[in-house]
């Protein structure tokens, strides 16, 4: 199951045998895109909205666990931004101002494939920030989440986990497929001799950055199904828990 990042969390620690059966799959992701898309439905007639924001190493599965997030769900209200690197005009703000525009509506839904989370994770470990910018991201990030949920957003915050192993079968994968070649290049091999810098960068963010409104989970990834699973059950469980399988 996804783990509290309230805990103590040592990345390479996890417990990656996780796995499950193919139709045991099927059938949970089913149940689970039935019961996101009624609370979805619910949700338009609230002042509720949903932020999904997920983290993670290159090739954990991040992408494809948010098309069985939000392939069943009603596409106009609900949008998926892939975070990419700042244009100069990002770079001329403060750092949050690209966000400020692909926050969801009241009523809607929105996931973060990447986020405002760069500050404290790849911008430390390359040096895009200074150390002063970077130690005071934790509680500007933490101040811009609890204004958003204030005013009402639900928080999700999922950090997709593989093994340094498991990541290389990945690449040596991609680099081989002629359909996968523009999931891989040298940036992500350069990120890899960073394994170690980054972990520290995460395990420092869950600690900092994972209060009760807005807590972390960590999701062991080695076996993309059982990730998925757990990615949407986590979705749909902190929604029900804000109240949206009752609204009426």
């Amino acid at each position: 199951m996804a783990k509290n990042a309230a805990e103590q969390v040592v990345l390479d620690a996890l417990d990656q045998a996780r796995a499950i059966e193919q139709e045991e799959y099927r059938a949970r992701v089913k149940d689970y895109q039935l019961r996101l898309l009624t609370m979805q439905r619910r949700m338009a007639e609230t002042n509720r909205s949903v932020i999904v924001v997920v983290e993670g190493p290159d090739a954990a599965g991040k992408g494809g666990a948010i098309r069985r997030l939000v392939e069943k769900l009603d596409p106009r209200t609900v949008r998926v931004w892939s975070t990419i690197k700042p244009t100069a005009e990002e770079l001329a703000h403060h750092y949050l101002w690209r966000f400020w525009h692909r926050l969801p509506a009241r009523g809607e839904f929105a996931v973060f494939d990447r986020s405002w989370y760069g500050r404290v994770l790849v911008e430390r470990v390359e040096g895009f920030a200074t150390e002063s910018e970077w130690q005071r991201g934790y509680d500007e990030i933490n101040a811009f989440e609890k204004l958003l949920h204030d005013d009402g957003t639900i928080f999700v915050k999922l950090y997709l986990h593989i093994t340094k192993e498991e990541q290389l079968a990945r690449f040596k994968r991609r680099a081989s497929d002629p359909y996968k070649h523009w999931k891989i290049n040298d940036e992500d091999w350069r990120n890899r001799r960073k394994w170690r810098q980054h972990n520290e960068a995460a395990e420092e963010m869950f600690r900092r950055n994972s209060p009760p409104r807005a807590p972390w989970r960590i999701v062991p990834a080695n076996f993309k199904w059982y990730a998925r699973v757990q990615m949407l059950k986590t979705v749909v469980q902190q929604m029900e828990r804000a109240g949206l399988a009752e609204a009426g």
